[in-house]
């Protein structure tokens, strides 16, 4: 398929074996390989891929600061994602307080933000009824994580990130504003209420997983970068694309593996 396609969201680790055992037991992720480099996992259709962190720990980026890098887990029922995760032991809770309903101006989807125990941010969705996309219509005897839906980053600038990614092929989606307490409360940001802009952005043939802005208003987004070897050294690993392989950045940070994988 001619056009970018997101083949595997690539997450930097102290020990990406025992980060593997995590995300198959809270999210009931696949192995598909484990080597010398890290560890391949699969949930649903999507992949990730777990690699050695180089660099030290280092304080997880706030959800509006540049650095922020989540994925999210499209769950069919909220209630069973959240009871396996719970006695999972290492994860820690980005939103204050239980499963966030967003008001029907922003999507009307329950969503619960927390980390990894790497601290990589992570989302479990749920879409609200009616509004279920159909990738992810499955039976409700279906596993409680279908699959990961997007990659969110923060960006400072929408409409410059916009360009950047139309010029790799992307096709801008939905472009819509969130605010209140609930997303404040959602993001675990220390404000009254929240105003986040939230662009998607759709691989070649609305391919899974998608990319996903967020452009904060309230509070304002930081200009954070995390360094290079950071556990939050988060990499976008893009197939589709003409060209030798090649790693880029985006106007904000974020970077960009782009070649075979």
């Amino acid at each position: 398929m001619i056009g970018p396609r997101i083949a595997a969201i690539a997450l930097a680790c102290s020990d990406p074996v025992a980060t593997a055992c995590f995300y198959c037991d809270a999210f009931g992720c696949r192995m598909e390989s484990v080597r010398a480099a890290g560890v391949t996992l699969r949930l649903g259709d999507e992949v990730l891929d777990l690699i050695g962190a180089a660099g030290p720990p280092m304080d997880p980026p706030l959800s509006n600061a540049t650095g922020f890098q989540h994925c999210a887990i499209i769950v069919s029922n909220m209630a069973a994602a959240m009871a396996r995760l719970a006695p999972v032991p290492g994860w820690t809770a980005i939103s204050r307080g239980s499963p966030e309903r967003l008001p029907a101006a922003s999507g009307g989807a329950t969503a619960f933000k927390f980390r990894d125990p790497d601290g990589h941010p992570l989302e479990f969705l749920q879409f609200a009824p009616g509004a279920v996309p159909p990738v992810w219509r499955r039976g409700a005897d279906g596993p409680a994580c279908l699959g990961i839906d997007h990659s969110a980053i923060t960006v400072r600038d929408a409409d410059r990130a916009i360009a950047f990614y139309e010029g790799l092929g992307f096709t801008l989606g939905e472009r819509h504003l969130n605010r209140g307490p609930e997303q404040a409360r959602l993001d675990g940001l220390d404000v009254p209420k929240a105003e986040v802009e939230v662009v998607s952005l759709q691989a070649a043939g609305g391919a899974s997983p998608h990319l996903e802005l967020l452009c904060y208003r309230d509070p304002p987004a930081l200009r954070a970068p995390v360094p290079d070897g950071s556990p939050f050294a988060t990499r976008l690993r893009l197939t589709g694309l003409p060209g030798p392989a090649r790693d880029l950045a985006d106007p904000d940070g974020h970077r960009i593996g782009i070649g075979r994988f």
